[in-house]
């Protein structure tokens, strides 16, 4: 990233449909799309050379837990601390903004109603939760990775930890966080349960967080970008209805949270964005926006 100037876009697979960025407005004068792979880190310097700044927005995911989770750790780390070294070795890089995730934070069996950027997960409590157990470990270890790298090597680093990503989307893959977030609009029973603990963020504030935590002077280590949770604290079902979109099937608020408290489902925390909004970052969308957007992108793709 430099200025107005445009943005390189690294992508890992050559042979990808990626046209929904390519056809983005301006992308044609301002941005370049270059194939990288995880696996051979050193392939990122073409793309990171001359450039002020890096945003590490990817990782590997594999929600299935198909492969062991030290294969899925240590192709993350040592991605992650690839690209740094890249970012060195470039002599221009002044920050890298890290995208880490809320299951780096959440998952330590703690007893607060709310946590910070001081709050880690740790790996005895993630192996409790066997579902996606790989991921979260992969995710804090990576990020405490690369804020080691950087305090070491003098390189400025700047970690934020979105909770679920929710709101429109332009890719033709239906993101598994809208999927959970929506669970209520397509009818998927099994992730009811999940709607009690989880916390939502705007896809276009996760954008805007980013940019502002690669510009702003004061910033450094973690900062978490989330709104508190359960969603239905301030949001129903009946707030969708009223807006004129139909759910697949017609749950009426107390009916949506009884189905909900039914489910095996235990308390998780909520979160602070503190630390983000001390430094004068405003979120601009509020809980109705990321739903009514997302179901229209919904809608658009033909999933609903």
């Amino acid at each position: 990233m430099e200025g107005d100037e445009g943005m390189v876009c690294v992508t890992g697979d050559g042979g990808r449909d990626i046209s929904f960025l390519t056809n983005l407005p301006g992308a044609s004068e301002r941005l370049r799309v270059l194939t990288a792979d995880l696996s051979d880190p050193e392939n990122f310097s073409p793309a990171i050379k001359g450039w002020l700044g890096v945003f590490h927005v990817a990782t590997p995911v594999d929600l299935e837990d198909r492969e062991p989770e030290p294969v899925v750790t240590r192709r993350s780390i040592d991605g992650a601390l690839g690209i740094l070294r890249a970012c060195l070795n470039s002599k221009t890089v002044k920050r890298v903004v890290y995208t880490s995730s809320a299951s780096a934070i959440q998952l330590n069996n703690s007893s607060d109603d709310t946590l910070d950027e001081d709050s880690w997960s740790n790996l005895e409590s993630i192996r409790e939760v066997t579902r996606f157990g790989a991921y979260a470990i992969s995710k804090t270890m990576t990020e405490k990775a690369v804020l080691e790298f950087g305090e070491r090597h003098g390189l400025e680093v700047v970690t934020v930890a979105p909770t679920f990503v929710h709101g429109p989307f332009i890719c033709p893959k239906f993101a598994r966080s809208v999927q959970i977030a929506l669970a209520l609009v397509l009818g998927n029973e099994n992730k009811y349960s999940t709607l009690l603990k989880i916390s939502l963020v705007h896809v276009d504030d996760v954008v805007r967080a980013h940019i502002f935590l690669f510009d702003h002077p004061d910033t450094e280590g973690r900062s978490l970008k989330e709104v508190k949770g359960p969603i239905w604290a301030s949001f129903s079902s009946r707030k969708l209805l009223d807006a004129g979109f139909e759910y697949k099937y017609g749950i009426e608020d107390n009916e949506a949270i009884q189905c909900c408290k039914e489910k095996e489902c235990h308390k998780m925390p909520g979160f602070s964005s503190k630390k983000l909004l001390d430094i004068s970052f405003k979120f601009k969308h509020e809980l109705e926006d990321r739903f009514e957007r997302a179901i229209r992108s919904c809608k658009e793709n033909g999933y609903i």
